[in-house]
């Protein structure tokens, strides 16, 4: 097990990083692929760069 937390949005409870759905509350946490943080990455760094030149 992490001893990485994250916060539950529906109950405001401390649960374990790894885990995809809460154990208070039940809440399914959304699941987030890897393409789409490497998206939003390249994404931002395209942005400063046009504010730079």
């Amino acid at each position: 097990m992490s001893n990485k937390t994250k916060e539950c949005p529906s109950c405001a409870m401390q649960v374990d990083s790894d885990e995809e759905v809460c154990p208070i509350c039940q809440y399914e946490f959304p699941k987030q692929s890897k393409v789409s943080v490497w998206v939003a990455v390249v994404l931002i760094i395209l942005l400063l760069l046009l504010f730079v030149f």
